[in-house]
Protein backbone atom coordinates (compact mmCIF):
# COMPACT_ATOMS: atom_id res chain seq x y z
CA UNK A 1 0.00 0.00 0.00
CA UNK A 2 1.57 3.39 -1.06
CA UNK A 3 1.98 5.58 2.13
CA UNK A 4 -0.54 8.49 1.31
CA UNK A 5 -3.84 5.36 -0.11
CA UNK A 6 -6.70 4.96 2.13
CA UNK A 7 -8.22 1.56 1.81
CA UNK A 8 -11.89 0.88 2.82
CA UNK A 9 -12.97 -2.56 3.86
CA UNK A 10 -15.26 -5.25 5.97
CA UNK A 11 -14.55 -5.68 9.74
CA UNK A 12 -13.89 -9.88 10.39
CA UNK A 13 -16.02 -11.34 12.94
CA UNK A 14 -13.28 -10.81 15.31
CA UNK A 15 -13.10 -7.36 14.67
CA UNK A 16 -16.69 -6.77 15.15
CA UNK A 17 -16.63 -8.69 18.43
CA UNK A 18 -13.75 -6.88 19.84
CA UNK A 19 -15.31 -3.60 18.68
CA UNK A 20 -18.39 -3.90 20.69
CA UNK A 21 -17.03 -5.38 23.33
CA UNK A 22 -14.22 -2.31 23.39
CA UNK A 23 -16.92 0.88 23.74
CA UNK A 24 -19.04 1.59 25.86
CA UNK A 25 -21.44 4.10 24.20
CA UNK A 26 -23.62 3.17 20.95
CA UNK A 27 -26.57 4.52 19.55
CA UNK A 28 -29.71 2.52 19.53
CA UNK A 29 -32.03 3.77 16.45
CA UNK A 30 -35.91 2.52 17.01
CA UNK A 31 -39.26 3.64 15.09
CA UNK A 32 -43.30 4.16 15.85
CA UNK A 33 -43.49 2.59 12.12
CA UNK A 34 -43.70 6.29 10.93
CA UNK A 35 -40.54 8.51 12.71
CA UNK A 36 -37.37 7.34 13.20
CA UNK A 37 -35.31 7.98 16.32
CA UNK A 38 -31.58 7.51 17.04
CA UNK A 39 -30.26 7.90 20.69
CA UNK A 40 -27.00 7.11 22.24
CA UNK A 41 -26.70 4.44 25.27
CA UNK A 42 -23.96 3.14 27.58
CA UNK A 43 -23.91 -0.49 26.94
CA UNK A 44 -22.19 -3.74 27.98
CA UNK A 45 -21.87 -6.68 25.19
CA UNK A 46 -22.04 -10.06 26.80
CA UNK A 47 -21.00 -11.52 23.48
CA UNK A 48 -24.42 -12.31 22.09
CA UNK A 49 -26.24 -9.12 23.58
CA UNK A 50 -26.52 -5.46 24.25
CA UNK A 51 -27.11 -4.75 28.12
CA UNK A 52 -28.58 -0.98 29.07
CA UNK A 53 -30.46 0.16 31.06
CA UNK A 54 -32.72 3.34 30.70
CA UNK A 55 -35.61 5.30 32.29
CA UNK A 56 -39.31 5.33 30.88
CA UNK A 57 -39.46 7.99 27.60
CA UNK A 58 -39.25 7.95 24.10
CA UNK A 59 -37.28 5.28 23.28
CA UNK A 60 -38.51 2.90 25.41
CA UNK A 61 -42.22 3.52 24.41
CA UNK A 62 -41.19 2.92 20.91
CA UNK A 63 -38.95 -0.27 21.96
CA UNK A 64 -42.22 -1.78 23.68
CA UNK A 65 -44.02 -1.14 20.67
CA UNK A 66 -41.65 -2.08 18.08
CA UNK A 67 -39.23 -4.73 19.01
CA UNK A 68 -37.19 -4.00 15.96
CA UNK A 69 -34.15 -1.94 16.46
CA UNK A 70 -30.59 -1.22 15.03
CA UNK A 71 -27.26 -0.55 17.13
CA UNK A 72 -24.27 1.55 16.01
CA UNK A 73 -21.07 1.66 17.79
CA UNK A 74 -17.54 2.75 16.24
CA UNK A 75 -14.24 4.13 17.66
CA UNK A 76 -12.91 7.17 15.16
CA UNK A 77 -9.35 7.80 15.65
CA UNK A 78 -9.96 10.61 13.22
CA UNK A 79 -12.04 11.05 9.63
CA UNK A 80 -9.28 8.90 7.94
CA UNK A 81 -9.16 6.22 9.87
CA UNK A 82 -12.22 4.37 11.87
CA UNK A 83 -13.98 1.72 12.54
CA UNK A 84 -17.49 1.30 13.23
CA UNK A 85 -20.26 -1.70 13.57
CA UNK A 86 -23.93 -1.71 12.47
CA UNK A 87 -26.49 -4.74 14.21
CA UNK A 88 -29.62 -5.50 13.65
CA UNK A 89 -31.65 -6.40 16.76
CA UNK A 90 -34.96 -7.02 18.89
CA UNK A 91 -35.38 -5.13 21.89
CA UNK A 92 -36.52 -7.31 25.15
CA UNK A 93 -37.24 -5.95 28.99
CA UNK A 94 -35.34 -7.66 31.51
CA UNK A 95 -38.25 -8.49 34.25
CA UNK A 96 -36.36 -11.34 36.24
CA UNK A 97 -34.61 -9.99 39.10
CA UNK A 98 -31.75 -11.72 39.16
CA UNK A 99 -30.88 -11.06 35.03
CA UNK A 100 -31.63 -6.87 36.24
CA UNK A 101 -29.07 -7.82 39.33
CA UNK A 102 -26.41 -9.11 36.60
CA UNK A 103 -27.08 -6.56 34.04
CA UNK A 104 -26.54 -4.04 36.52
CA UNK A 105 -23.38 -5.19 37.98
CA UNK A 106 -22.33 -5.81 34.27
CA UNK A 107 -22.93 -2.23 33.07
CA UNK A 108 -21.72 -0.66 37.01
CA UNK A 109 -18.16 -2.18 36.73
CA UNK A 110 -17.98 -1.68 32.79
CA UNK A 111 -18.88 2.12 33.38
CA UNK A 112 -16.76 2.41 36.61
CA UNK A 113 -13.71 1.50 34.82
CA UNK A 114 -14.15 4.81 32.77
CA UNK A 115 -14.45 6.84 35.96
CA UNK A 116 -12.12 9.64 36.73
CA UNK A 117 -12.69 9.78 40.26
CA UNK A 118 -14.29 8.40 42.76
CA UNK A 119 -17.07 10.76 43.50
CA UNK A 120 -18.45 9.73 40.02
CA UNK A 121 -21.19 7.15 39.81
CA UNK A 122 -23.22 4.82 37.67
CA UNK A 123 -26.20 6.51 37.82
CA UNK A 124 -24.73 9.30 35.73
CA UNK A 125 -27.46 11.74 34.16
CA UNK A 126 -30.06 9.86 36.44
CA UNK A 127 -29.87 10.96 39.54
CA UNK A 128 -27.73 12.88 41.85
CA UNK A 129 -28.31 10.03 44.71
CA UNK A 130 -28.29 6.36 43.73
CA UNK A 131 -30.44 5.55 46.38
CA UNK A 132 -33.15 7.15 44.77
CA UNK A 133 -33.50 4.43 41.59
CA UNK A 134 -35.82 2.16 42.05
CA UNK A 135 -37.53 4.19 44.61
CA UNK A 136 -38.12 7.67 43.21
CA UNK A 137 -36.65 6.52 40.13
CA UNK A 138 -38.00 3.61 37.50
CA UNK A 139 -34.86 1.90 36.36
CA UNK A 140 -36.11 0.03 33.18
CA UNK A 141 -33.30 -3.08 31.94
CA UNK A 142 -33.37 -4.08 28.52
CA UNK A 143 -31.37 -6.08 26.34
CA UNK A 144 -30.94 -6.14 22.27
CA UNK A 145 -30.63 -9.56 21.34
CA UNK A 146 -28.38 -9.55 18.21
CA UNK A 147 -29.50 -10.96 14.69
CA UNK A 148 -27.26 -9.62 12.09
CA UNK A 149 -23.95 -7.61 12.90
CA UNK A 150 -22.00 -5.96 9.97
CA UNK A 151 -19.00 -3.52 10.37
CA UNK A 152 -16.67 -1.16 8.21
CA UNK A 153 -13.06 0.37 8.75
CA UNK A 154 -11.44 3.24 6.66
CA UNK A 155 -7.16 3.10 7.77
Amino acid sequence: MRKNSKMLGELTEQQIERLLKQQITGRIACTDGHTPYIVPINYVYDGKNIRCHSVPGKKIDMMRNNPVVCFQVDDIANIFHWQSVVAWGRFEEITMMTEKEHTMQALTKRIMSFCDTETDHTSHALTDNEEDIGTKIELIFFKIVLIKKTGRFEI
